[in-house]
């Protein structure tokens, strides 16, 4: 892709954002679809009029994007639950959880970017509908089933070890950056990290935007807007979840550690997304009770922000319907308009994975899955918050014992890793949290 067609592309898809966070886009998308022929000084000058605006007044939203501001707009919370757990369980609960998330990751991966619809029509065409286990392979499979590039070493057969992702590459890196700067850690040390330890190709939208803003000496919050227009992906939910493991108990901590981490590269309901996953994993230490876990995650973000809006809808219709399709439906009825690695939407099929499995590992995670879009976050998550709550020796053996404990990285210095060892390292900084207070 040119340069010009990339400068194109930036345009388009800033315009689309801005108008997501309740900007008045139109004169600008006037001025765009009217250039008869795109020149780079005519789209820097629509780029910096995008850049220029601010949500419109009747915009019914409220969308800080600095910690102290957010806190003030959160609900009430318990912001510190009490933990009762021996070291022993403590620590097979965050095994549970790094599996849970490889796992989850693993059965994604595949048809990462596939829709419901899509899924569903591989699943049967393999007999395996719904998900029970890993995705089957399918000799000589039809043109309109795709694989996922590297999808083929995560289905039923061929696992070996948990495979590279960035889901997990995220989860090792942010276990580097405790070990290495401690629980004071800053954005400056996130980005130091990136800068040292990942590979630039190996990110993808808000994050690579972020790392070449890097790259080119704009700093933190800085790197995260500037011709940055995913800034509202996924990207930082998937980093969420070391800060909520070791921070049992203590989601407002947790909160705040993915808070760090997410201003690096997103604004808005991308921090969001973060801080409410981690929120959530920090309270699946403490109980079981799904509802519960996710109220505390909504307890630390925006009250008045779309993405709480969207985990209240879909708390709402999980109630109304007992078959999860259905609420599914009405998830993609009203967020269905957001891109398919969008926090939003994915957060939401992540929250019926969670509801409609309950204390079910298997079932959380397939739900996840065959609900589409980024299927590989979305189980991954799901995946995560379950095996925290329910620990490693609960998690059934088809879904396990295929990872033979390792797992592969692009964080240097960490490839062939045994998970076990990534748990006991995340435990002891969990412990160091605790007997802090």
């Amino acid at each position: 892709m040119s340069s010009l067609m990339e400068l194109e592309h930036l345009v388009q898809a800033e315009i689309t954002q801005r108008w997501e966070e309740g900007c008045d886009i139109t004169e600008v998308e006037q001025k765009f679809h009217a250039l008869k022929e795109k020149s780079r000084a005519g789209l820097e000058g629509l780029l910096g009029e995008l850049e220029g605006l601010s949500p419109k007044v009747s915009f019914p939203y409220v969308e800080p994007s600095i910690l102290g501001e957010i806190r003030a707009v959160r609900p009430p919370g318990p912001r510190k639950m009490k933990v009762n757990l021996p070291d022993e369980e403590l620590y097979d609960r965050i095994y549970g959880a790094w599996l849970g998330r490889c796992a989850g990751c693993l059965l994604g991966k595949p048809v990462e970017g596939w829709s419901r619809e899509k899924i569903e029509g591989y699943l049967k065409l393999a007999g395996a509908y719904p998900l029970q286990n890993y995705l089957p392979p399918i000799p000589r499979v039809p043109e309109e089933y795709p694989i996922h590039r590297g999808g083929e070493r995560c289905m039923l057969g061929n696992i070996q070890q948990m495979v590279r992702d960035d889901d997990t590459d995220y989860t090792i890196l942010g276990l580097h950056i405790l070990e290495e700067h401690g629980l004071d850690f800053t954005t400056d040390h996130v980005a130091e990290e990136w800068l040292t330890h990942f590979p630039y190709k190996q990110v993808y939208t808000a994050e690579r935007a972020a790392y070449k803003n890097l790259v080119n000496d704009i700093h933190p919050p800085a790197s995260a807007v500037y011709r940055n227009p995913y800034r509202e992906w996924i990207g930082a939910q998937i980093r969420a979840d070391i800060w909520g493991y070791v921070t049992p108990g203590m989601p407002e901590r947790g909160a705040e550690f993915a808070f760090r981490d997410a201003s690096l590269s997103h604004m808005k309901n991308g921090i969001y997304g973060e801080m409410f996953v981690s929120a959530m994993l920090s309270a699946a230490f403490v109980t079981n009770d799904i509802e519960k876990i996710v109220e505390v995650g909504l307890s630390e973000i925006p009250e008045g922000s779309r993405l709480a809006e969207a985990i209240r809808d879909s708390m709402k219709w999980s109630r109304e319907f007992a078959d999860w399709r259905e609420a599914w439906s009405r998830v993609m009825e009203n967020y269905g308009h957001y891109h398919r690695v969008h926090t939003i939407n994915n957060a939401a099929i992540v929250l019926l994975g969670l509801i409609y499995g309950r204390e079910n590992y298997e079932k959380g995670i397939t739900i996840s899955v065959m609900g589409g879009l980024d299927t590989d976050c979305n189980g991954a998550t799901t995946g995560s918050i379950l095996g925290a709550t329910l620990g490693a020796k609960a998690l059934p053996e088809k879904w396990v014992s295929p990872l033979n404990d390792r797992i592969e990285s692009f964080v240097l210095g960490f490839n062939n890793s045994r998970i076990s060892d990534l748990a006991k390292r995340t435990f002891k900084i969990a412990k160091e949290v605790l007997e802090g207070g």
